[in-house]
């Protein structure tokens, strides 16, 4: 197995300017080959979950063409996939996986989606279920509830609400969100439960109105989608940069005094990711915010620990996990149950990894206590279980004058190929 070797340092300041978001460029792409006319993605991250989609839309006979290095023209199909036979292969990639599930099961096509042994550990049951129960025809091809999917034409009635349970994914609301328009008719989705991942569903619904489809929201209890709802292309959209992979920079800020200004994503942004900087201010860091920039820098002594509720940055509170290695006392992150069905099992590897640097770890549930140690131990070699979020988590570990080494460095290539380079113009001894 690869690894990489970070050296001991302690300072950290400089400026990183964002790769695109995962979430919103595997919407927008869907989106766009939905719609009517040409779209002009600019700013698309360019990782392997988003090379998933559009592999996957070109075997449905989506015209693409790359205009740009990050600069991608969609030619509408109206909402008609022109290919109703394929065979789709989207490794890991959740944001592909879930909506194209959606969406093909209104094609009237023939479709067999399959994935990774990791995506056919990650359930689908309860939007597989709720499609079912109002008339789509999806089988599953070995394990009841999870991929691979068969999926065959069929016809929704809409006359009834459809639906869905809320607690273990909001891609499972944001794939039904974005697909029931292709039926021209209203149709209404009930959540049952608590929803949880909320400010993802406000990317859904704010890229949605983007191509012309206003969702009405009865709280986050029930969302109608209107009667012949058409997408149409907004003819240019830019992606922002991604608020998740901003929060390995901005603890970098914090823990090495700064300042680190990350560009792409600032206090207009529409990712709820971007409120990890609420979570640095109540640890103590100095944040100021731009239109389009997040800038970080520590306060003198230790980062306050925290017991924060992190349903709304799900995926951010993955870098909190490594800060409270750095605050003054036990930091408890709650309601993340959902780390569960991602990439692994992110509670009990989290637990894990955080234990070998030397911190007290209780793994709950839907919760992780941190103890931080009085001393990091040098050298510990992390596993990252083929998860992209843990090998940029981990690399901060280094900012607290300790090398460490990263197993399988390379599977931050999901998202953010390049992280590793990008975080180290920002280290200083």
């Amino acid at each position: 197995m690869d690894s990489l070797l970070l050296p001991a340092v302690r300072y950290a300041h400089g400026i990183v300017k964002l790769p695109g978001s995962k979430s919103i460029s595997n919407r927008t792409l869907l989106l766009a080959a939905l719609a009517q006319g040409n779209t002009e993605i600019h700013e698309l991250l360019a990782s392997d979950d988003t090379q998933r989609m559009l592999e996957a839309l070109q075997i449905l006979g989506v015209s693409l063409k790359q205009t740009g290095g990050h600069q991608w023209q969609v030619q509408g199909t109206g909402g008609n996939f022109p290919i109703k036979q394929a065979k789709l292969f989207l490794g890991n990639a959740g944001t592909a996986f879930r909506p194209l599930t959606a969406a093909l099961a209104l094609s009237q096509g023939e479709y067999e989606l399959s994935g990774v042994a990791r995506m056919h550990e990650r359930p689908i049951g309860d939007l597989v279920e709720a499609l079912n129960a109002v008339g789509a025809s999806i089988d599953y091809l070995q394990n009841r509830g999870f991929p691979p999917l068969h999926i065959h034409p069929s016809q929704l009635d809409t006359s009834r609400p459809i639906q869905v349970r809320g607690d273990v994914s909001s891609q499972f609301l944001t794939a039904l969100l974005m697909a029931l328009p292709l039926t021209g008719k209203e149709a209404r989705i009930e959540v049952i439960g608590e929803l949880i991942s909320k400010p993802y569903i406000e990317i859904t619904l704010n890229l949605m109105a983007r191509f012309g489809v206003k969702v009405e929201r009865d709280a986050w209890k029930a969302f109608t989608i209107p009667a012949q709802s058409i997408y149409q292309s907004p003819g240019n959209i830019h992606v922002e940069g991604d608020a998740s992979s901003a929060s390995y920079f901005m603890a970098a800020g914090a823990i090495g005094q700064g300042p680190v200004r990350v560009e792409g994503v600032g206090r207009n942004s529409i990712q709820g990711d971007v409120r990890f900087a609420e979570a640095l201010a109540l640890m103590g860091a100095t944040i100021n915010t731009g239109d389009n920039w997040i800038e970080v820098s520590a306060r003198p002594g230790k980062l306050k620990a925290l017991d924060l509720d992190c349903n709304h940055i799900p995926d951010a509170a993955m870098t909190l996990a490594v800060l409270a290695l750095f605050a003054d006392g036990p930091s408890i992150l709650r309601n993340i149950a959902s780390w569960r069905v991602k990439e692994t099992d992110r509670l009990t590897a989290m637990a894990t990894e955080l234990r070998k640097v030397g911190a007290i770890v209780e793994e709950g549930s839907d919760y992780l206590s941190i103890t931080p140690p009085a001393v990091l131990i040098p050298n510990a070699r992390i596993d990252t279980y083929d998860d992209h979020r843990m090998a940029m988590c981990f690399s901060l570990v280094s900012l607290g004058g300790v090398p460490i080494l990263i197993n399988d460095p390379n599977c931050v290539a999901k998202t953010f190929p390049d992280y590793f380079e990008r975080f180290a113009t920002l280290l200083h001894p």
